[in-house]
């Protein structure tokens, strides 16, 4: 007898392209039964759910965000969707009147690229804010500060300033900080920032309703990682703490920046469809983002001559880094968003395997190794795709980023250039595995609206007509992939996850209309209705 037994739908199971049952039954939190309604009606259920036509696919999945630091971010003055540096000195001189003077004052999610004077508040205008606050913020992707001279003297940075490896604080021509700081720099603002969460009722409260928010919109995992370099903590108790409770709606994988102890994990536990959280890749930053012009590439920005962007780690340092992860039995997982920092990854995963080849290790316990994973790769080029064919590897990429770079890509680097960014169909064309993220709280963790992006590669208000590089969209099938099955290819977990097959978990969502059968552009309205996590229900549209 099934504990639940869903007929009447359109069950897609992603195992491969086109594949769909009318029923589904779930026995012990995992499938037990994929059939057509005939044979429905002669499986005996507890329970019964008429999915009248409506889609079923896999739980979707985000590879890719950082869950602690959206949630501090809920705590300060959101500025995503300001318009022109008057808005934003505007909202932010609002939060100024309700607190105490000398009282830190933080906007974040801010884009230059979407204000109207296209660039970074100059140290004037982030003073007329307050002069009686220390005021910062924090650009969308993370990588770029900007400061009032109450916050800069707050942390000690006054004339000829000299930022620390892997930093810059913009001067001057007399040398005068003008309140920009980028990379390892901004640590210094996060190192003295009192962290907003600290009241443990109000994290969990927080963290709680975000993670009901995300089974709402149809996801049953997420791979969250830890950002030391901004104190953006993440700590696994806090998960299975909600575990134990029973008020852990979705499967957490932890992921940290520094070196940690891998888990030991038992193939019953491996099986277990109640075990929700486990630890994760070993995250490595290599350069910075393309927004704030700190990505790495190997030729200056069309519109910055004189910038190349950033590594934060030499060539030899970073052979080291990930070789010394790879060595303490971890995944690394590298930041790598330009050209030049691809390029040196790639150097490094590939002087790793050689060197573990070297001390030893077959091509036995190479395999069963989880692969290297490589997040955003944003920009490539043909040779690029060769090497990487070659080598175990994951990559987690963020679709929802076109809707925002678009609008300014050409002009950071150029058309030249601009064949080899966020080349989805390319990748997936040379047999690359992609997962599908949404880097959150850089952008938004609704998997639809990602799923959107890879598919018509245009902003939700369907800019440019035609798509960004169309001949970069993936079909459906594909974008869905990167969301569902591809995702647990990255944690080993591929043989229990990622598609509807008898002996996989019961993680399932319904959709208010069917993907494969609507207009692309139609994609981004359409509505979750149930989420299940091993069969159990999560959340249910009212």
């Amino acid at each position: 007898m099934m504990d639940l037994l869903f007929v009447n739908g359109n069950i897609y199971t992603m195992r491969e392209e086109g594949e769909f049952f009318q029923s589904l039954g779930v026995k012990n939190g995992k499938i037990a039964f994929l059939g057509n309604m005939e044979e429905a009606e002669k499986i005996q259920t507890k329970k019964r759910v008429d999915l009248q036509g409506r889609m079923m696919i896999p739980g979707m999945a985000d590879s890719h965000l950082h869950l602690y630091a959206y949630c501090q971010n809920l705590t300060f003055v959101d500025l995503s969707s300001v318009k022109s540096i008057a808005e934003m000195v505007a909202l932010m001189k609002e939060k100024a009147k309700e607190t105490s003077p000398g009282q830190w004052i933080k906007g974040v999610n801010f884009d230059q690229s979407k204000w109207k004077e296209n660039r970074f508040p100059s140290l004037e205008e982030m003073n007329s804010i307050s002069i009686e606050h220390p005021v910062i913020i924090k650009r969308c992707c993370l990588h770029a500060v900007v400061a009032n001279s109450k916050a800069l003297e707050t942390v000690g940075i006054g004339k000829n300033y000299k930022a620390g490896s892997g930093g810059i604080v913009e001067l001057d021509f007399d040398g005068m900080p003008n309140g920009i700081l980028r990379e390892q720099s901004t640590k210094l603002f996060d190192d003295i920032l009192p962290d907003p969460l600290q009241n443990p009722e109000v994290q969990k409260k927080i963290i709680s309703e975000v993670l009901q928010d995300m089974s709402s919109k149809g996801i049953t995992t997420i791979h969250t990682y830890a950002a030391k370099i901004w104190q953006y903590n993440e700590n696994i108790n806090i998960y299975r703490e909600f575990e134990k409770k029973g008020k852990l709606p979705l499967r957490v994988t932890v992921c940290v920046d520094e070196l940690f102890t891998p888990e030991k994990i038992t193939k019953e536990e491996h099986e277990n469809p109640y075990r929700k959280t486990q630890l994760g890749a070993y995250k490595i930053f290599s350069d910075g983002s393309m927004g704030s012009r700190s990505a790495a590439l190997r030729e200056p920005y069309s519109d910055d001559p004189e910038n190349s962007g950033f590594m934060l780690f030499s060539q030899e340092e970073l052979n080291e880094k990930i070789l010394t992860g790879y060595r303490h039995g971890l995944q690394p997982a590298i930041h790598a968003i330009g050209d030049r920092a691809l390029e040196m990854t790639l150097t490094a995963i590939e002087n790793t395997l050689q060197k573990i080849r070297d001390e030893g290790m077959t091509e036995e316990e190479q395999k069963a190794r989880l692969p290297f994973r490589i997040i955003h790769v944003q920009m490539v080029d043909d040779a690029m795709i060769e090497r990487m064919k070659k080598l175990p590897l994951v990559l987690d990429i963020q679709p929802i980023f076109l809707c925002t770079d678009l609008h300014w890509i050409e002009e950071r680097i150029g058309k030249k250039r601009l064949q080899g960014s966020y080349a989805l169909k390319s990748m997936a064309k040379a047999g690359l595995l992609q997962t599908g993220g949404s880097d959150c709280p850089v952008e938004t963790y609704e998997p639809l609206k990602g799923l959107y992006a890879a598919v018509n590669r245009q902003d939700m208000d369907g800019y440019p007509e035609h798509g960004f590089l169309p001949e970069e969209k993936l079909s459906v099938y594909e974008a869905l992939c990167m969301f569902t099955k591809n995702v647990h290819y990255a944690t080993g977990q591929e043989d229990v996850l990622g598609t509807l097959e008898i002996g996989k978990f019961a993680d399932l969502t319904v959709l208010n209309q069917n993907l494969f059968q609507i207009n692309p552009l139609e994609i981004k309205k359409v509505k979750v209705e149930q989420t299940y996590l091993a069969g159990e229900c999560v959340f249910m549209l009212k």
